[in-house]
């Protein structure tokens, strides 16, 4: 196989996305420059032009991110410069090199009103600090950058880092009753196959904004049941309202991603939820 690239970089690379970013991209690089915070602090200007200045990769993947839904209520000031002023100083080096870049984003931004699918172009209004500040990254990329990809995914899992699905598998070890949202409706994604389609979209110049998503829908319980009914797990498990189980920073009702920019462009379409779900948890290595 013939590799696509010579030289590419990830931003957060020591975090869920971005150590499976880093996997995918191996087999298509001379060389990937694994950049985890320890290695570049994305919000120190000079630090970040000064790397890729030495490095001079031909395409970076910006995972690096403030995710901390509920604490960014707490601290917005930190949120947006992490994610909005961080994701700018990215963007700057990415132009002055000329370097792709595939900026990470999610799907927060929407205010998740509506009942269909959000398309790419549709207008954004996010209703938490966290979505606002990721927002707030896409203008200042798009501004500042042509040869940009901004993707938005949603409900991350894998096995780096802590997600929902961990969450789950330890609270049927302790045996207590399960309590999980209802009415909040979204696709699980699971980050092995972000990874991949983010692979695919860096080795054309087909840029624009994309919603990577795994295919289909479901709430929060109805993930947790498809994640205890996969492992065989029993438990006591019900569903709450969001008004039941208030959380600091207000989540969308629905939103779901709908993937029009991908099959447009000639992408395929990430596999249903359910199956990229149940093959994550049969390579986890928690079980049993």
């Amino acid at each position: 196989m013939a590799l696509k690239f010579g030289r590419v970089a990830v931003t957060g690379a020591g975090g869920m996305l971005g150590i499976d970013m880093v996997k995918a991209l191996e087999p298509h690089a001379e060389q990937v420059l694994a950049w985890d915070r320890a290695a570049l602090d994305v919000t120190d200007l000079d630090a970040v032009l000064a790397m890729f200045g030495e490095t001079r990769p031909e395409a970076v993947v910006h995972a690096a991110a403030y995710t901390k839904v509920d604490q960014a209520e707490a601290e917005p000031e930190l949120a947006f410069k992490v994610n909005a002023t961080g994701t700018r100083n990215v963007a700057l080096a990415a132009n002055k090199n000329g370097a792709k870049m595939a900026y990470v984003s999610t799907d927060y931004v929407f205010p998740g009103m509506g009942e269909k699918p959000y398309y790419e172009y549709q207008e954004t209004r996010p209703i938490n600090v966290y979505g606002q500040s990721k927002r707030a990254g896409e203008w200042l990329a798009a501004g500042l950058l042509s040869k940009l990809f901004i993707i938005r995914t949603s409900w991350l899992y894998g096995e780096n880092g802590s997600n929902f699905v961990k969450t789950m598998l330890k609270l049927a070890e302790k045996g207590d009753p399960i309590r999980v949202v209802g009415d909040q409706i979204g696709s699980p994604t699971y980050t092995v196959d972000l990874a991949e389609t983010i692979v695919r979209l860096l080795e054309t110049e087909k840029y624009g904004t994309y919603h990577v998503s795994n295919s289909g829908s479901c709430s929060w319980f109805e993930f947790a049941e498809k994640i205890f009914e996969l492992t065989g797990l029993a438990v006591d498990l019900s569903a709450v309202t969001s008004d039941q189980f208030k959380r600091p920073a207000p989540r969308p009702a629905y939103s779901v991603l709908d993937h029009s920019e991908l099959i447009s462009n000639g992408f395929p379409p990430m596999r249903a939820w359910e199956a990229a779900l149940k093959e994550f948890l049969a390579r986890l290595p928690l079980r049993g």
